[in-house]
């Protein structure tokens, strides 16, 4: 798939997430307000960040899917891969606000501030913000998959999040309702173990994504492989100097390659050009590659 295709594809999902975003936005934050529910109304925060980081997809992808020019000759790939960083910092903060906010509704509580009991409005809200972002999850994540897009995966745990904090506060409001005055309490514990869950998610998508942008090497299995698809060839004797690295969405390689020192220039550049071809077969067409030839006794 081209870029412009993959480009689409991408905006196709992100707008159908980002259009059920803002309807639940919405519905949460009245749900919230008319409900009596804390946990409902940091639910309408949590999507409210979702929305935000559709908008950060938006323009990154756009950005990232431009082909290199004479500032950025190896393309514009790691673009998308500061925005799944960044989508990671805005789980992580809102993480932790849920938390300090669910915390502080929990001390008040025990030292006798009534929590305020929420009613069925904010619970079926709550179950249909679950089935809507977990279904928005699966899309998301499928897409993200197939478009080998990390910002789309990024995003698709983002969705699931949000599901995961729809359960927390559907359990929370579930029981308050069910159990009475004595359990309210429950809304805000169901919103700090949700919490725990957004950072843990956040911090995986930031610490995995910033290892790109730190030029980690791609893994050992991935690096024998080119080894073996490098050595596969006739008359390639050796492969060593090997160095790899993601450019955004594509490795790139640069290794140097022995042969035999007697065969002509081009018979080696021939070969050469085999070797590339195979490995962007394997790895995709826009697999960075330089091979150095060494002549070799």
């Amino acid at each position: 798939m081209d870029s412009n295709s993959r480009k689409k594809a991408i905006f196709k999902v992100t707008i159908l997430g980002s259009l059920g975003n803002a309807v639940l936005l919405v519905a949460k934050f009245f749900a919230g307000v008319l409900g009596n529910s804390g946990a409902m109304i940091a639910d309408a925060v949590h999507s409210l960040s979702d929305f935000i980081t559709d908008i950060i997809v938006f323009i990154f992808i756009r950005i990232s899917s431009k082909p290199g020019d004479k500032d950025h000759h190896y393309g514009h790939g790691k673009f998308e891969t500061l925005a799944t960083v960044i989508i990671g910092l805005i789980l992580f903060i809102v993480g932790i606000r849920l938390m300090q906010s669910s915390g502080m509704t929990i001390y008040k509580a025990i030292k006798g501030t009534p929590v305020p009991q929420p009613n069925v409005l904010a619970f079926i809200v709550a179950i249909a913000s679950v089935i809507i972002k977990y279904y928005m999850f699966v899309v998301t994540l499928k897409e993200g998959k197939k478009q080998h897009s990390p910002a789309l995966i990024a995003n698709a745990w983002h969705h699931n999040s949000d599901a995961l904090s729809s359960i927390g506060a559907a359990i929370g409001i579930g029981g308050a309702i069910l159990l009475g005055d004595k359990w309210t309490i429950l809304d805000p514990i169901a919103a700090v173990v949700v919490s725990v869950l957004i950072m843990k998610i956040a911090v995986e998508l930031m610490f995995s994504n910033l290892e790109i942008l730190l030029e980690k090497s791609l893994p050992k299995e991935v690096e024998d492989k080119i080894v073996d698809i490098a050595c596969s060839f006739n008359g390639v004797s050796d492969v060593h100097k090997l160095y790899t690295r993601m450019l955004g969405t594509a490795y790139a390689i640069e290794m140097h390659v022995g042969m035999d020192g007697r065969r002509s220039l081009k018979d080696t550049h021939d070969q050469a050009t085999q070797i590339e071809n195979a490995l962007r077969e394997h790895f995709g067409p826009h697999t960075h590659i330089v091979i150095h030839v060494e002549p070799m006794k």
